[in-house]
């Protein structure tokens, strides 16, 4: 007799699912605690931390109805499990571990598919969908998001402090009181507020008893909820500072006022809740609008239908992928990133022709957010009095996701305005051509020509996002994810033409350029 009992049937499904979970803890390990390293590290993403355990709680509330449901293994999940493995690895290499995060995701998408087929990839995918928003944004998109939103979070923040008759001036992200400058920071962009509301709209979303079509409309609505209440409090901090003083921006308060803001967006988001459903159906009781939907579990088959044979071949193929990049994953563990010889920045040459440089130190806070490996800040004059800064933000390793601060969001922060901002090309030698970013920036009347380039591994590039392409690339190909963001700044003087001001800086970084591979490996 080879029938199985109900008990060693269920011991080899714990079994196997033991193994599974084993298998998926090796292979993400890397991608796993850098997410807990962001979560912990990043006030934003800290309700990270909670979602995925919500998001197991929601399937395992559907257990009764899984049970109820037939399993039909697919071959999607194979692919799904495939393309998931390709993600995992390349993200390994490159550690580009939002690559490692979302392939995660769409592992267990496969393997659902694969053990229960589309109609257990039905009643579960809705659930897991949480986990998305526990992923945390690479740092440049989070830096380019944060640097726009503070931008709007101040104009609008301004627009309500004007509403209290108080005068008040505003540059970049920089709001003038007079008596108090308050600047916008990162912290203030609205960031702290949006990822976690927006996680928490898809919450409340998804127990939203409504047509979908309303769940779409709770969800999105978290973004400008997030915007107007966090410039309703970047005002009402100015008007604070205007009739109080200076210690409503600062300490208990100012944090007091941000737990404040975010309950009162949740707040609003539940009562948008209420009124839709007030509006759609209003003799339905609010206490059965919210709830874990339920669906009816699809029909096993009756006496007159034929039963499909169940085949385990999508299962035995999706769990061999499975070792398999576990396997390569342990392999790529192992592997040490190429770390070319150079001198420090410390050691760069005290003139560049006859420009003679004035080392100025960056302060240890600054350092710690910009957590560069190297880095060169000085001030060189030549004869004439011209006075430009030479600043290096060297990196040995960009692996972990840590890479140079674009000046695109570095500017603004420091309260200055952005004007005009173009590509430009320097001949620097007979069969080179620099390619920069050239931008002309005005704080309190002044103005100053920027001028900034990526320099990586060889490459000149002026072009972000074509230089995140090449790191994946270079961390692949050639194991080498080390470079610099290099920037000259140069006053514009106002009883000067610029062109011939701008002569004179082509000319300094045309004589950079032979120092800088001794600093900057190609």
């Amino acid at each position: 007799m080879n029938a199985r009992t109900p008990d060693s049937v269920n011991l080899r499904h714990y079994l196997l699912g033991g193994l599974i979970l084993l298998l998926l803890t090796i292979a993400y390990w890397g991608g796993i605690t850098n997410l807990v390293e962001r979560w912990s590290s990043q006030e934003e993403y800290s309700h990270g931390f909670f979602l995925p355990l919500l998001a197991i709680y929601f399937a395992w509330c559907k257990r009764n109805l899984l049970r109820a449901t037939e399993r039909k293994p697919a071959w999607i999940g194979v692919v799904l499990i495939a393309i998931g493995a390709s993600m995992l690895l390349i993200g390994e290499l490159s550690a580009l571990y939002i690559l490692v995060h979302y392939s995660l995701i769409l592992t267990i998408y496969g393997l659902i598919l694969v053990f229960g087929g589309i109609p257990y990839f039905r009643i579960l995918f809705w659930p897991l969908l949480l986990l998305v928003f526990a992923i945390p944004l690479p740092y440049f998109i989070d830096a380019s998001l944060s640097y726009r939103l503070q931008l709007l979070s101040s104009e609008l923040g301004v627009w309500v402090i004007r509403l209290f008759h108080i005068p008040v001036y505003l540059e970049g992200n920089v709001i003038d009181l007079g008596s108090y400058k308050l600047q916008v920071v990162d912290a203030c962009s609205g960031l702290r507020y949006l990822y976690p509301l927006m996680g928490l709209g898809y919450i409340a979303a998804y127990l939203f008893s409504a047509p979908f079509w309303q769940r779409v409309l709770v969800f999105l609505s978290t973004i400008p909820i997030t915007i107007i209440m966090n410039s309703l409090r970047i005002g009402m901090i100015g008007v604070l500072v205007d009739k109080s003083g200076t210690g409503a921006a600062d300490g208990f308060l100012h944090q007091f006022e941000g737990w404040v803001v975010f309950m009162a967006s949740a707040a609003l988001l539940l009562l948008e809740i209420y009124a839709i459903s007030r509006t759609h159906d209003p003799r339905r009781p609010f206490r059965e609008v919210l709830g874990i939907p339920e669906y009816p579990p699809p029909s096993r088959g009756g006496h007159g239908q034929a039963q499909e044979k169940f085949n385990a071949n999508p299962m035995r193929m999706g769990v061999l992928l499975l070792v398999g990049a576990t396997f390569f994953t342990l392999m790529i563990g192992a592997r040490h990133e190429n770390t070319p010889s150079r001198l420090t920045l410390s050691q760069f040459p005290e003139n560049i022709g006859e420009w003679l440089s004035q080392p100025q130190i960056i302060p240890p806070n600054i350092l710690d957010t910009l957590q560069l490996s190297d880095y060169l800040n000085a001030n060189f004059k030549d004869p004439a009095g011209t006075t430009l800064n030479l600043y290096i933000a060297y990196y040995d390793t960009q692996r972990k996701g840590v890479s140079p601060h674009s000046p695109r969001v570095c500017i603004p922060g420091g309260g200055w305005k952005i004007n005009t901002l173009t590509q430009a090309k320097i001949l620097v030698t007979d069969d080179k051509i620099l390619p920069i970013n050239r931008v002309v920036i005005e704080k309190d009347g002044q103005k100053e020509l920027v001028y900034y380039w990526f320099q990586q591994r060889g490459r000149s590039i002026a072009n972000e996002y074509l230089m995140k392409l090449y790191l994946l690339y270079d961390s692949i190909f050639k194991n080498r994810t080390d470079g610099a963001l290099v920037r000259v700044t140069v006053p514009i003087k106002p009883d000067s033409p610029i062109e011939e001001q701008e002569k004179k800086i082509y000319r300094y970084i045309k004589r950079l350029q032979p120092d800088l591979s001794k600093f900057i490996p190609d």
